[in-house]
């Protein structure tokens, strides 16, 4: 009996454990240079589980093919999204993105929309020259997009928010 009074102790932590990575945070290894500069290859983010309210802006994990994919959120539902001259508009708008210089005219009516229908994103990664996004995979589903990612764990000289 002793011994399961020494052990519960150890069985709360496991637990607790198991149900913050199932529900809360988990740690993601980025995989790749889409997302550089902002996160280089095998940096380590956490996931927030929890937060599905996606907004521009926001870095995201989604499921594709069976693997994690790190991306931003470029154009949320009803959004227009045109790459003019390295130049990015929404809703016929120029944004300030500083990501767009490097990148290839794009329309998403390229993928078949006039607009991002209720229920979906179209994704970036950062380094456009060399991500696999939504101007090749197609829109991504809310369902799809485990979380967003604000804070890099590793490597340890770049701990703290990423944005």
């Amino acid at each position: 009996m002793e011994w399961i009074k020494k052990g519960i102790p150890y069985v709360i932590i496991i637990l607790a454990v198991v149900l913050i990575r199932a529900f809360i945070v988990t740690p993601v290894r980025v995989d790749g240079i889409s997302m550089y500069p902002t996160l280089k290859d095998k940096d380590i983010i956490l996931l927030k589980k929890y937060d599905h309210n996606y907004q521009y802006g926001d870095i995201v994990i989604l499921n594709y093919m069976k693997s994690k994919l790190v991306k931003r959120i470029i154009g949320v539902p009803g959004d227009s999204i045109e790459i003019v001259d390295g130049k990015l508009y929404i809703n016929r708008k120029k944004v300030n993105d500083p990501y767009s210089s490097i990148t290839a005219d794009f329309s998403l009516i390229q993928l078949g929309y006039s607009e991002v229908p209720e229920g979906y994103y179209f994704v970036m990664g950062d380094n456009r020259g060399a991500s696999s996004d939504s101007r090749m995979i197609g829109l991504i589903k809310k369902d799809d997009i485990l979380g967003t990612a604000s804070f890099r764990i590793f490597p340890f000289n770049s701990f703290g928010s990423i944005h």
